[in-house]
């Protein structure tokens, strides 16, 4: 078994039947495994050269020059740079290192004035220099892909195309990380079988690989494929569809010999929508055997509250800098 391609490009067109097409592969892909490769994104190649090459300039420098953006200097904000081990997977390290990001925001806008968790300035290192306008066009370009995404999700649940942006995505949470791993030792993990929190991710990979799925036949390799990124559904999407699309576990052994480089990008809910499922007929065996014993089918409140928990627990230290949205 192999996870299916599907070409999005007709997704940013206007031809309805073509949308369509590509929704119903969507809504297939969805319900039976929760994870696909996209074609078709549009994202320049040339521009994933400058990201990836900025990256690995970041990762080889020594640690003291990377702690100088280290993630705790920027608070509730929660930007920048952990070293290896500094992130837990079900209480255990991960054997990676890695930079946050996420949308820029002033000093004086008032979700930061408010101190909400994963908003504010980004740290952006002095070398290399161009890290940062790397990482500015590569997110303006992917944000595009995961909203057109977002509307063939719509199509797929045979709403209209703007559905869950009505709903959920007034303001979307936008977080992109680049994370750094070395080979993984024997019996370790990059990162541990986990699942996402939100809605969608956009996962542009390396030519290194070592990304695994759970699907219901066992653990799937979702190797690299030239042109394409990986899209995987979070566990509020399961929960805002009732469970018929599904949030599937998945983790990162990299057994290779070389170090591995992976570009998540996070498309997630408004932190203030309310989330109020478009279905609510949850099946009764959600939940079972799931990596962290946890039913995101219970959770109710805004997204802010569910990611403020769920983020506070794989960065414990986080939670001394934590103030909830109001």
């Amino acid at each position: 078994m192999s996870l299916p391609v599907i070409d999005i490009a007709p997704l940013f067109g206007t031809d309805e039947a073509q949308r369509r097409a590509v929704a119903r592969r969507l809504g297939r892909a969805c319900e039976e495994v929760g994870f696909f490769y996209v074609s078709g994104h549009g994202i320049r190649a040339d521009l994933i050269e400058r990201l990836e090459a900025a990256a690995r300039a970041f990762f080889a420098l020594p640690a003291p020059d990377k702690a100088r953006i280290a993630m705790a200097r920027a608070g509730a904000a929660w930007r920048g740079w952990f070293p290896l081990h500094g992130e837990l997977t079900s209480g255990r390290p991960d054997d990676k290192e890695g930079l946050y990001f996420g949308e820029e925001l002033a000093i004086d806008d008032p979700r930061v004035r408010a101190g909400w968790l994963l908003h504010g300035a980004n740290q952006w290192p002095v070398a290399p220099a161009d890290l940062r306008p790397a990482v500015t066009a590569y997110v303006a370009q992917v944000s595009k892909v995961a909203e057109v995404l977002m509307q063939g999700v719509s199509l797929a649940l045979d709403l209209d195309g703007d559905h869950f942006h009505r709903a959920y995505l007034a303001r979307p949470t936008e977080l992109f990380r680049i994370f750094h791993y070395p080979p993984t030792p024997p019996g370790g993990w990059g990162v541990g079988e986990h699942t996402d929190y939100g809605l969608l991710t956009l996962l542009l990979q390396d030519r290194v690989g070592g990304l695994e799925v759970k699907s219901r036949r066992g653990w799937l390799s979702a190797p690299p494929i030239a042109g394409t990124l990986v899209c995987n559904l979070g566990d509020m999407l399961e929960r805002l569809t009732g469970g018929r699309f599904v949030s599937t576990p998945h983790r990162v052994v990299n057994a290779a010999s070389q170090d591995r480089l992976s570009f998540p990008f996070f498309y997630d809910p408004d932190f203030t929508a309310v989330m109020t499922p478009v279905f609510e007929d949850v099946p009764d065996t959600f939940g079972e055997n799931r990596w962290d014993a946890e039913d995101p089918h219970a959770f109710s409140g805004t997204y802010g509250d569910y990611l403020t928990a769920r983020v506070g627990r794989v960065f414990p230290d986080l939670k001394a800098a934590v103030s909830t949205p109001a």
